[in-house]
C-alpha cells in the first residue's frame, strides 16, 4: 500500500480594504512611524470596520470563497474544515460552522482550534493526521484574526501590531513526494503572565469592572515575549532542520509567523538563512495571529515552485510555539494566476504606491 500524505493544493486569503498606516496611528496614540518601524517594522495594517463585515467568519469566508473559485474544487466534496483562531466570532458556535454554513459545504464538518498565534501551524500538523489516517482526502484550513476587536487603542506598545486579515489552504492526499513532511511543537503553559487577555473566559467572566479595565483587549509584556520567542522559534527551527537534513544551502524558505520584524530575521540570523528566502510581509499586514502564516504564503504564492523545502516556524500565548517542514507540492505562478492579487505584483508598483492607491479609494 502507497504511504498517504498530505500536501497543499491551492490558498485562497482575504484581507479588509480599509489601511490605518502609522501616520493615522500616531493620531489615535502617542507614537510615531519611525518608533513603531524600529520595534516593530510596521507601516501599515488592514482593519476590518464593522460597515464592510462582521467578524472573523466574514474573512475567513472570503477566503475560502476564493480558494474554492481557484483550485476549481466542488463544494461537497470538501469533507472538514479546521479554524484557527484567536477571535471567533461568538463562544458558540464554531466558527468553523459559520464558514460551513455561509459556503454551503453540505458534506463538512469542522471545529475551532484556539492556539493563538501557532494556531496555523498546529492545524496543518491536525489536518495532515486525518488524511493520513486515510479517512479523509480534503480538508480546508482557515487561520485567521480579528485582532482590531481585541486590540487596546491606548496601549502605544500592542495597538502597533495588530491587524486584521484571513488565509485558507486546501489540502489533500498525496502518494507523492510532497507535503507535511515533520514538525516539533511545544506548550509549556508558562506564558499566561506575559499574554493574554485577562477578562472575558469562565476565570474571569465580564463585569462592569472588567470592561471598565479594558481587560477584554491583549496584554503583553513586550520584552518577555519577545525573549522566548526568538530562542524558542530558533531552537524549533534548529530542531527541525537537524532531523531532516536541511541548512541554509537547501531550504527554500523560512515561514516565519509574522510578530515583529527583528524577531523573524533573528530566526534567520540563527540559522543562516538568507533574508531573500524569509517571508517577511509585516510591514504591510502586521501580525494578524493566526493568519500570519497563510497570508504569507498566498502573498508568495506566485514564487513558490513545486519541489520547495519551506520551514514554518511560529510562537504564540500559551506558550505555545514550533516548527515544521514542508515540501511543496505545485508551482505557485500558474495557480495565482487564476485570482487576480487583491494587492502589489513586483515590477509593476511599489508597494508605497500601491498602499497610496489602494488608500485613495477608500470611502
Amino acid at each position: 500500500m502507497e504511504k498517504i500524505n498530505a500536501v497543499i493544493t491551492g490558498i485562497g486569503g482575504y484581507v479588509p480594504d480599509y489601511i490605518l498606516d502609522n501616520d493615522e496611528m500616531s493620531q489615535i496614540v502617542d507614537t510615531s512611524d519611525a518608533w513603531i518601524m524600529e520595534r516593530i517594522g510596521v507601516k501599515t495594517r488592514h482593519i476590518l470596520k464593522p460597515e464592510q463585515g462582521s467578524g472573523t467568519s466574514y474573512m475567513m469566508t472570503r477566503a475560502a470563497a476564493q480558494l474554492l473559485r481557484k483550485t476549481g474544487v466542488a463544494p461537497e466534496s470538501v469533507e472538514m474544515v479546521i479554524v484557527a483562531t484567536t477571535t471567533p466570532d461568538y463562544h458558540f458556535p464554531s466558527t468553523a460552522s459559520l464558514v460551513i454554513g455561509a459556503l454551503g459545504l453540505k458534506n463538512a464538518w469542522g471545529y475551532d482550534m484556539e492556539a493563538a498565534c501557532a494556531g496555523f501551524m498546529f492545524g496543518m500538523e491536525a489536518a495532515a493526521s486525518y488524511i493520513r489516517s486515510g479517512r479523509y482526502k480534503r480538508i480546508i484550513l482557515i487561520g485567521g484574526d480579528h485582532m482590531s476587536s481585541m486590540t487596546n487603542y491606548t496601549d502605544r506598545n500592542t495597538c502597533p501590531i495588530f491587524g486584521d486579515g484571513a488565509a485558507a489552504v486546501m489540502i489533500e492526499a498525496t502518494t507523492e513526494d510532497t507535503g507535511l513532511i515533520d514538525g516539533v511543537y511545544h506548550v509549556d503553559g508558562q506564558g499566561l503572565e506575559n499574554l493574554c487577555m485577562k477578562a472575558g473566559g469562565s476565570a474571569k467572566m465580564p463585569t462592569h469592572d472588567t470592561v471598565d479595565a479594558l481587560e477584554h483587549t491583549v496584554y503583553q509584556e513586550g520584552r518577555a515575549v519577545y525573549k522566548h520567542a526568538v530562542l524558542n522559534m530558533s531552537s524549533a527551527v534548529k530542531d527541525i532542520c537537524k532531523r531532516n537534513g536541511l541548512d541554509k544551502d537547501n531550504v527554500d524558505w523560512v515561514v516565519p509567523h509574522q510578530a515583529n520584524i527583528n524577531i523573524e530575521l533573528s530566526v534567520a540570523n540563527r540559522i543562516g538563512v538568507d533574508h531573500d528566502h524569509v517571508m517577511i510581509n509585516i510591514d504591510h499586514m502586521a501580525n494578524t495571529s493566526g493568519g500570519t502564516l497563510p497570508l504569507a504564503l498566498w502573498e508568495y504564492e506566485p514564487q513558490l515552485k513545486r519541489g520547495d523545502k519551506l520551514v514554518f516556524t511560529a510562537f504564540g500565548a500559551g506558550f505555545s510555539w514550533g516548527a515544521s517542514y514542508m515540501v511543496w507540492g505545485y508551482d505557485g505562478a500558474q495557480e495565482a494566476a487564476k485570482e487576480p492579487a487583491e494587492f502589489y505584483k513586483e515590477g509593476e508598483i511599489s508597494r508605497e504606491e500601491w498602499y497610496a492607491k489602494r488608500k485613495g479609494n477608500v470611502s
